[in-house]
């Protein structure tokens, strides 16, 4: 079992940075294929970026089109956190962002039924 906990949210004007953390439990973490999404209001949950276990000590990573070259997606297993840094933020960036973590297959990162864990999300506001 993982439990997982977002932290760094809230309200940012255009073209600012926020950092989210996610604090993970579970000593065999650094196994763990990692992802990050978002549910704009009034809009499905959807991908932002995941960080793939390549099976020894590196990952592969996956961000939807709408970030990639604003936003990295990182970890640090001696601590089990997992890390969203947001550069030139948008205001279509406004949603509650969602830590997430499986141990299966990582065949669809994208694939929110990839990841059987879940945290409880942080609001991220972008002001216009």
């Amino acid at each position: 079992q993982v439990q997982l906990v977002e932290s760094g949210g809230g309200l940012v004007q255009a073209g600012g940075s926020l950092r989210l953390s996610c604090a993970a439990s579970g000593r065999t973490f650094r196994t763990y294929n990692v992802g990050w999404f978002r549910q704009p209001p009034g809009k499905e949950r959807e991908f932002v970026a995941a960080l793939r276990w390549r099976g020894d000590i590196t990952y592969y990573a996956d961000y939807a089109d709408s970030v990639k070259g604003r936003f990295t997606i990182s970890r640090d297993n001696a601590k089990n956190m997992v890390y969203l840094q947001m550069n030139s933020l948008k205001p279509e960036d406004t949603a509650v962002y969602y830590c997430a973590a499986g141990s299966g297959s990582a065949a669809n990162p994208s694939r929110p039924d990839t990841y059987a864990f879940w945290g409880q999300g942080t609001q991220v506001t972008v002001s216009s």
